[in-house]
């Protein structure tokens, strides 16, 4: 898996709008909370992504944007985002390429896609990764604060 202070890989995928998002596009703007889940509307996918919904503006007024990426397909990302109010991009990585370029590990026997968040800073450096299928929700939390003292230097 990528680690702290990597270069992020740049990549383009769908929104559920149907645009292309490019990472690179954010480069030099904003820190990017990248976070990748298994499958829209399951019950730890949920929490995360509600979670995330629920602290959305602490997040812009950390200066980042935050995206999630799972394979499931811009339509099922749009039933999810419209279900939850979801206020930032969902991406769809159909064929897992976006996750293999990030190196994410599959998780549960090698079951399940795995979930994992990387902080990524203005310059496209890689500055933290979270690893943990069963706390989705401290993906926030700890995401936070690491935007934090990205904000304080």
């Amino acid at each position: 898996m990528l680690q702290i202070g990597d270069q992020a890989p740049d990549f383009t995928l769908n929104t559920t709008s149907g645009e292309a998002f490019r990472l690179s596009d954010l480069r030099g703007q904003r820190n990017v909370v990248l976070y990748f889940y298994p499958k829209d509307d399951t019950p730890g996918c949920t929490a995360e992504a509600c979670s995330f919904r629920d602290q959305y503006q602490d997040f812009q007024d950390l200066g980042a944007e935050v995206v999630g990426v799972s394979s499931d397909s811009e339509a099922s990302h749009q039933k999810f985002t419209q279900k939850h109010r979801l206020p930032f991009p969902l991406l769809a990585d159909a064929g897992g390429q976006v996750r293999k370029l990030y190196e994410v590990p599959r998780a549960l026997l090698g079951l399940l896609p795995g979930r994992v968040t990387f902080v990524i800073d203005k310059q496209g450096v890689i500055q933290y990764v979270f690893n943990s299928m069963s706390r989705a929700t401290d993906h926030v939390r700890t995401t936070k604060d690491v935007l934090a003292k990205l904000a304080d230097r």
